[in-house]
């Protein structure tokens, strides 16, 4: 994510062996909620914790209500996205943050 600004967005193609892919729809959401619970000190609380509820909007593609949630000592969001530009179709995500430790090389500069 180089901008929490802006939506994430996802674009869904079927795969097709000797055709091209065929476009199923696209959606997008609002990634700033994940990561304003990511920045909380979240360590302590009890596994399966909700921090907080994302509702379904006109600026987003969210199917029903997704909650942001403390688990197994991640920050974790389950959801569903309704495909636009396409009749019917929606997509399901689970988001994590796993903190990964920064390399030897970028420690040492």
């Amino acid at each position: 994510i180089t901008d929490p600004d802006e939506p994430v967005k996802l674009f869904v193609y079927d795969h097709d062996t000797f055709t091209p892919d065929d476009k199923m729809g696209d959606a997008e959401f609002d990634i700033k909620p994940f990561l304003e619970v990511v920045k909380m000190n979240l360590e302590g609380l009890p596994d399966g914790t909700i921090i907080t509820k994302v509702k379904p909007n006109r600026q987003n593609c969210i199917a029903e209500e997704s909650a942001i949630i403390w688990k197994d000592g991640k920050v974790t969001q389950n959801m569903f996205l309704r495909l636009r530009n396409v009749e019917s179709g929606e997509i399901e995500l689970q988001l994590q943050w796993i903190d990964v430790p920064s390399s030897p090389s970028s420690q040492a500069a």
